[in-house]
């Protein structure tokens, strides 16, 4: 494999402090692309930068939230001003609810935040990304979440926002192919990353959690990273509109 596959490319990473995204921005520059590495996170997210610029990559660490559509443009503009171009924008943000209370209990407010931050943020990232590749093209990477296909208690704003990213996915390749922008997104499970370090507190979740995935293991971070990578490199160039599990076949049968 061609380890500088991504030489003179730019990637946006949004949600970049996180484990998905620190794991999947270091390995795009480990490959030789630009980075700018986005979050709302700053000390968190220049650290990730830093970690990068360490060994040799380059990048920037930009400020974002992306449940505002002017801080999103801002992010683009700043990338494009910075390095001369965009070609890969991952639309990685998001947030996963508590689970304490159903759909009757749960604040409205709960609702609201995880629309603004998992579904209108990713909208803005690609609507923003666009508007600049539709010149030279590029590459839009979205996180979805099985939990798009699938039911779960307690948490219907999560499954709400993630199944708008996958339909989002799909009409925004259709949308944006005549500008050669190829629109995707990965639909992880159970990932040990920050997000779920509040299950290892009960052993029992933890391990009912755990034997979700077919061979009963939690997925890493760098293995969806290895995925994004592959999803925005010429390798995937035929591959369009649709969502990619990494799940270790959690999607694929009956617990």
């Amino acid at each position: 494999m061609n380890m500088q596959r991504f030489a003179g490319k730019v990637a946006i990473v949004t949600g970049a402090a996180g484990g998905i995204g620190s794991a999947s921005a270091k390995l795009l520059a480990q490959q030789g692309a630009s980075l700018a590495v986005a979050d709302i996170q700053e000390e968190r997210g220049k650290k990730i930068a830093d970690e990068i610029l360490a060994k040799g990559g380059k990048a920037i660490f930009v400020p974002v939230d992306v449940s505002s559509y002017e801080s999103v443009q801002l992010l683009v503009e700043t990338t494009v001003k910075h390095y001369g171009q965009l070609d890969i924008m991952f639309n990685n943000a998001g947030i996963f609810g508590e689970g304490k209370l159903d759909l009757l209990e749960m604040p409205l407010e709960e609702y609201l935040r995880t629309v603004a931050i998992n579904q209108n943020g990713v909208f803005y990232g690609i609507r923003a990304a666009a508007a600049v590749m539709k010149e030279r093209g590029g590459v839009i990477i979205n996180t979805a979440s099985i939990y798009a296909f699938l039911a779960d208690r307690r948490q219907l704003p999560y499954h709400a926002t993630k199944a708008a990213v996958v339909g989002m996915t799909k009409a925004a390749a259709l949308d944006l192919a005549k500008y050669n922008i190829r629109v995707v997104a990965i639909a992880p499970s159970m990932i040990d990353t920050p997000l779920v370090d509040r299950w290892r507190e009960d052993e029992r979740v933890w391990n009912y959690v755990r034997k979700a995935q077919m061979r009963q293991q939690f997925g890493t971070a760098e293995q969806v990273a290895q995925v994004v990578a592959f999803l925005a490199s010429d390798e995937a160039s035929f591959v369009n509109g649709h969502e990619f599990y990494v799940d270790d076949g959690a999607a694929s049968f009956k617990r």
